[in-house]
């Protein structure tokens, strides 16, 4: 495996100054944030541009790579690509395409990003919706060579996004119902440990059950505050006790998730994300998280 990391926690930063920090600190890869450049995501570490997938040199992009010896594990856009209404959703998966079209031009293999939700119907409603409208979005990659890699995080940070999430690929029962839907060899899963530890999954196990669909994995970590739990119970859905930390600060095992990986046989790009609020507000804390996460991680990856 490879280190990397997502470069959207670096908003105010230029692909060519992130390319030269992390390549300086003994990263391997990035993972490219290709958010429209329009914006329009508000979101934290959503709406960053450092690919605008519109107007871009496929020569420039791979030169910069090379000149500072790295790699592009996965060109990364996670919007709600199953929004309720027509028109965004419409919106989100033209420029998913686009997207998909720029990693086929510059031969990067993956693209990250959500399966999407509408948060206020039941899941068998989703899931419908999601038979209708993902299939042509994975066959317009597989004709480019490109796999679309699903994380599994399911969305629901604060109360507007509350109560059913805005991805609904966060367990495992429902990504057996994904591929069985869309058995396509290029549709699998970008794999985050850390939404596993909030929902109580088990992520070794989620590893070795769906290894062939592995094609990309995030290193985000998760703290459980005991007490918020105790306050607001699970049915909360994670609000008031789930905590994202980077690597090294929350409960996932690096060794035993790492281990499961290579057991399995993954050997791509372990991709740092960056949600950790201990270490965002300006540029230098944003950078010693990411170092921090890096000294934990590389033991296990080189």
């Amino acid at each position: 495996m490879k280190l990397g990391l997502l470069t959207a926690a670096f908003p105010d930063l230029t692909l060519e100054q992130v390319a030269d920090w992390a390549a300086g600190e003994g990263f391997q890869a990035l993972e490219i944030a290709c958010w429209p450049a329009a914006g329009g995501e508000r979101r934290r570490y959503a709406g960053v541009t450092h690919i605008d997938v519109e107007r871009f040199d496929p020569d420039d992009v791979r030169g910069l790579m090379d000149r500072h010896g790295l790699t592009i594990s996965a060109l990364a856009y996670y919007p709600n690509n199953l929004h309720p209404d027509d028109a965004h959703r419409e919106a989100v998966n033209a420029h998913l395409r686009k997207v998909i079209d720029a990693a086929g031009r510059l031969g990067v293999g993956v693209v990250g990003t959500f399966a999407g939700n509408d948060k206020d119907r039941p899941l068998p409603e989703n899931l419908e919706r999601f038979r209708r409208i993902w299939p042509p979005l994975v066959a317009h990659a597989g004709e480019r060579g490109v796999k679309i890699a699903i994380e599994n995080c399911p969305m629901i940070f604060s109360y507007d996004e509350w109560p059913g999430g805005t991805n609904l690929a966060w367990a495992p029962a429902i990504w057996d119902e994904m591929f069985s839907a869309i058995p396509a060899d290029n549709f699998g899963l970008n794999i985050d440990p850390s939404h596993l530890v909030w929902l109580m999954i088990d992520y070794e196990r989620a590893v070795y059950d769906y290894g062939d669909r592995i094609f990309h994995a995030h290193a985000k970590d998760l703290e459980i505050r005991r007490d918020g739990l105790f306050r607001h119970g699970s049915f909360s859905g994670g609000i008031g006790w789930q905590v994202p930390r980077l690597p090294g600060l929350g409960e996932v095992d690096w060794g035993r998730f790492t281990a499961a990986l290579y057991a399995v046989g993954y050997d791509h790009v372990l991709s740092i994300e960056h949600e950790d609020r201990r270490f965002e507000g300006d540029e230098e804390l944003v950078k010693r998280g990411f170092l921090l996460a890096r000294d934990v991680l590389k033991p296990r990856v080189v």
